[in-house]
């Protein structure tokens, strides 16, 4: 039989010893951590990810700060919200909310955070940092995939790992933490053939694409197993 990994469990985990901290350090910090997010237009989704972002640093204690401009905005005008932030002590972590209005834009704006308060880990900086191993910053969900299995003692190291999608976001950072943990990993796109034969093959699957029910029953081996876990057969991220 396989395992069912919930993430929020290990999410109100992490929120919960990511508050302690902060409560801990306060009477020692001249100012909270804060996090700034900048979103351009008015794009429903971006617009919800934007407020479930704010409520968690409010959770937690993180000061949240929101830029919003309007979906015109040109790239200097981007830019220069982006340097004032940088140049803010009080603010630790930027994050520029995607896609853009004008996608051209994004390159720029990226390059344009600060290394250190860039916490997609989106930087052309942090990205060699994570492709030499010594990472500063890794992109959230590569992040929290690791942490969700981890949590659940999942071996990684000696694992086929396959991984489905190979965005810049996800799937290439996550086959990068991956092969750093010394699994055996193959990345599949949209050209891949016969994906289904290879994700049969999967002891540890993510599948990175943003579309539901891609993975169906018939594209997993429940055959593979750990003496630890029974089975491992899917882990199904999206």
């Amino acid at each position: 039989m396989g395992a069912l990994l919930l993430g929020k469990p290990v999410s109100d985990r992490i929120r919960a010893e990511v508050g302690r901290e902060i409560a801990r350090l306060a009477p020692h910090a001249p100012y909270p951590p804060g996090l700034a997010v900048i979103l351009v237009g008015n794009d429903p989704a971006s617009a919800v990810y934007v407020r479930n972002k704010q409520r968690a640093c409010e959770r937690v204690g993180i000061r949240s700060v929101s830029r919003f401009l309007p979906s015109d905005t040109n790239e200097q005008t981007l830019l220069a919200c982006i340097e004032e932030l940088n140049d803010d002590p009080h603010i630790h972590g930027i994050l520029v909310q995607l896609p853009l209005p004008s996608p051209e834009h994004e390159a720029t704006a990226i390059e344009s955070i600060a290394p250190l308060k860039d916490v997609d880990g989106f930087h052309p900086l942090n990205v060699a940092k994570l492709f030499a191993g010594k990472p500063y910053l890794v992109p959230s969900t590569p992040a929290g995939i690791l942490d969700l299995l981890a949590v659940h003692q999942v071996p990684i190291a000696d694992s086929r790992v396959v991984i489905i999608g190979a965005s810049n976001i996800v799937g290439k950072p996550m086959a990068l933490c991956m092969l750093h943990h010394d699994a055996v990993v193959t990345i599949c796109h949209k050209y891949t053939r016969d994906l289904a034969a290879i994700s049969r093959e999967a002891n540890i699957l993510v599948t990175a694409v943003g579309k539901q029910k891609l993975v169906t029953v018939d594209m997993v081996n429940r055959g593979r197993s750990s003496s630890m876990w029974g089975s491992r057969w899917w882990r199904d991220v999206r």
